[in-house]
């Protein structure tokens, strides 16, 4: 979470500072019963779809990571299989089932 202290806090102050459409500070309106202004509520659900898509960066990378895992397992399994003298065991093995 504090990794995103930062950029939230810089973000908040850069859209502070940018004058709105009509050439007025974006915080100019302020609800006085919250103290919140109408970018909050926007600035709010940028939050929440930013921890969203963190969330699924972060479920991807496990997925990535486990196929990854699961390749160099296969891998490791296959160059165990083509050694010499495992494939010539093998070799061996299949021509005495054959009859060969």
């Amino acid at each position: 979470m504090g990794e995103r202290e930062g950029p939230i806090a810089r973000f908040r102050q850069v859209r502070r500072s940018v004058p709105g459409p009509d050439g007025s500070a974006r915080r100019s309106s302020v609800d006085p019963q919250d103290g919140r202004g109408p970018w909050d509520d926007r600035m709010d659900a940028l939050e929440a779809r930013v921890a969203h898509l963190e969330r699924l960066v972060e479920g991807l990378q496990d997925s990535v990571h486990r196929e990854s895992e699961r390749h160099a397992k296969l891998i490791a399994e296959l160059q165990g299989q083509i050694q010499p003298g495992a494939m010539g065991a093998a070799l061996a093995e299949d021509a005495r089932s054959r009859g060969l």
